[in-house]
């Protein structure tokens, strides 16, 4: 398919035209080329505006794992990735639908624009009240076994905070995401370049703060017994409205029946990073684990969700499920063609794997001048670090473009299928690479050490 794009300006002298100019665009490709410049444009300033959200998360984090609730109560640090990984599951994932909707005219009509939003803030609620109670069921049965004993109390307080906090978080970013496409989309703005990396904004902080504040809530009121039940139960008493309500649209009724699976087991692979963190936090020799883990794991996270956000929205302009593009036949592309071809999708692939060490530079400058001298700045750990990006975002990246391909192949819709896949995978990734680096980095500290206590003992008498 090829498309024509056909600009005219017209130049006037008071009410008298006196001149025009025409400017005419062809694409072979099937799709209006966007520039190199016109990419970075576009996704560095959310990006950057992403992770100084992210690297507050970080700081918050850093001083919430020492309050009473987060000491006494082990499992809610195993419950921070899951939880902050929402976003990628839920608010994520509609910032992409509703993105790709935008892009094909799907909301321009104020009617279907109603019945479009509702039934997706009604999805994500349902979702964040499901998932909110499975992570809780994650994290105890991780838990358990490092110990033998469950304290029923505390079972009842992670759970209420889990389900509390994911419903009132996806509820906050879900109006936000609607407001932001929306506004995109009168502004001429692009919404997949915008919308992802703001979700990922605020999401961390806004999880993490509510997480902080409810189950410091229900651990102050902890003689209460009633308390925990009830919010459970009646966070489950709202889901035949929502599911009432999502039922408007027939492409949420597909997700209603079908979309479970990704998101659930997104959430469990957010539970072993969360595993990860809970297991390394407290070590001496990983000091600086809680301000870097929302960091490097929400980085990876957002870059792929806008690349995946992409991807799936040229599919669904040029494309129709189950028949994938000329260009994209091949199911598992070479490494190469992902970042070094002059495809739309392999030139935002380059600008954001562009973005990752100055990125992290900025992120490491400004943590490092907030947190001082609690947080390494030795320079084979900010060499390791950023190693330790740019290998988690080139695989994300190149993941993404595996997985899309494979769902759209299999006449599914990556927007639903593949971002939650992705973000579990960041979040996994990047805290097992970040623990990877504390570690090598106390080593070759460990060895130099003992290496000038070596010197010191042969010297001279």
């Amino acid at each position: 398919m090829v498309v024509t794009q056909l600009n005219l300006k017209f130049c006037f002298q008071g009410k008298k035209l006196r001149g025009f100019s025409c400017e005419l665009t062809r694409s072979s490709h099937g799709v209006l080329p966007e520039s190199f410049f016109t990419i970075m444009c576009q996704v560095v300033v959310p990006i950057l505006l992403s992770g100084l959200g992210m690297m507050m998360a970080g700081l918050v984090m850093n001083t919430i794992q020492h309050w009473p609730v987060f000491v006494e109560v082990k499992d809610l640090l195993t419950l921070v990735p899951p939880l902050v990984g929402l976003k990628g599951n839920l608010e994520m994932t509609l910032a992409s639908r509703l993105s790709t909707a935008a892009n094909t005219g799907q909301i321009d009509d104020p009617q279907e624009q109603h019945r479009v939003i509702s039934s997706n803030l009604a999805l994500i609620q349902l979702q964040a009240t499901v998932v909110g109670l499975l992570a809780a069921v994650a994290a105890l049965l991780l838990g358990t076994v490092s110990r033998e004993e469950v304290d029923i109390a505390k079972v009842e307080l992670l759970c209420a905070s889990s389900v509390l906090t994911a419903f009132l978080a996806a509820f906050a970013l879900g109006v936000l995401m609607v407001c932001i496409v929306i506004g995109a989309r009168k502004l001429g703005v692009n919404p997949d370049n915008i919308a992802t990396p703001i979700a990922a904004s605020l999401g961390d902080l806004i999880t993490l703060s509510i997480l902080a504040l409810v189950s410091s809530f229900f651990y102050r009121h902890k003689e209460n017994q009633y308390l925990t039940p009830l919010v459970c139960l009646s966070f489950a008493a709202l889901t035949p409205l929502w599911i009432l309500i999502a039922k408007q649209s027939p492409p949420i009724v597909k997700i209603l029946k079908f979309g479970w699976f990704p998101i659930i087991l997104a959430m469990v692979i957010s539970s072993f990073g969360g595993l990860i963190l809970s297991k390394t936090i407290a070590k001496q020799q990983y000091k600086g684990m809680a301000v870097f883990t929302p960091v490097i794991s929400g980085v990876g996270g957002n870059l792929v969700a806008v690349q995946t956000s992409r991807i799936s929205t040229y599919l669904h302009m040029w494309s129709t499920p189950g028949v994938l593009p000329l260009q994209m036949k091949k199911l598992w592309p070479n490494p190469c063609s992902t970042f070094c071809t002059s495809e739309i999708n392999s030139m935002s692939a380059r600008v954001l794997l562009l973005l990752v060490v100055p990125g992290h530079l900025i992120f490491f400058y400004i943590i490092y001048l907030v947190e001082g001298q609690s947080v390494t700045n030795s320079q084979t750990f900010v060499v390791l670090y950023l190693l330790a990006g740019l290998i988690q975002v080139a695989i994300l990246l190149y993941l993404a473009e595996v997985m899309v391909r494979l769902t759209w192949h299999q006449a599914q819709d990556p927007d639903n299928h593949c971002i939650p896949y992705l973000t579990g995978l960041g979040d996994l990734l990047g805290t097992g690479l970040l623990a990877l680096c504390f570690f090598a980095d106390w080593l070759l500290r460990s060895k130099a050490e003992l290496g000038d206590i070596s010197e010191l003992a042969s010297g001279p008498p």
